[in-house]
């Protein structure tokens, strides 16, 4: 394996968590929205990550990862009965989104994790690429 690949395979992990941070923060910034009816209610958001295996010429293999898919999260949003509400539909309910605040902000945490330690990777690999440089030097 080409040792270059390792800063594709870093850099396609630090673009992956780069859209999972994303994702959790619109989750975050959405989960007091509320509307007048469950189909217009947010729902929270989670990327679909992809392994990428390529195989070049010389047999060697590389791999990486990217999202796949954005997919929305099937369970139903919270009603709750608020005859006051300016959104309230005509039963008096109305419909919060269903984020789970810390399951986004552990879903956070890991991101951030993960990121940093593609930028280890990286950092690594340079640092081993540039010391092997040298020792013909």
């Amino acid at each position: 394996m080409n040792l270059f690949k390792v800063f594709d395979i870093a850099g396609s992990g630090m673009s992956a968590q780069s859209v999972r941070l994303n994702t959790t923060a619109s989750n975050l910034a959405n989960s007091d929205s509320v509307s007048g009816s469950a189909e217009e209610a947010y729902r929270s958001r989670q990327p679909v990550f992809e392994t990428l295996l390529e195989r070049s010429i010389s047999g060697d293999t590389a791999g990486g990862v990217r999202i796949s898919a954005i997919t929305e999260n099937g369970a139903p949003p919270v009603s709750e009965y608020a005859p006051g509400h300016p959104l309230a539909n005509d039963q008096g309910y109305i419909f919060r989104s269903n984020v789970n605040i810390a399951e986004e902000m552990t879903n956070m945490i890991s991101a951030s994790r993960s990121f940093q330690n593609n930028v280890e990777v990286l950092n690594t690999s340079k640092e081993m690429l540039l010391r092997t440089i040298n020792l013909g030097r």
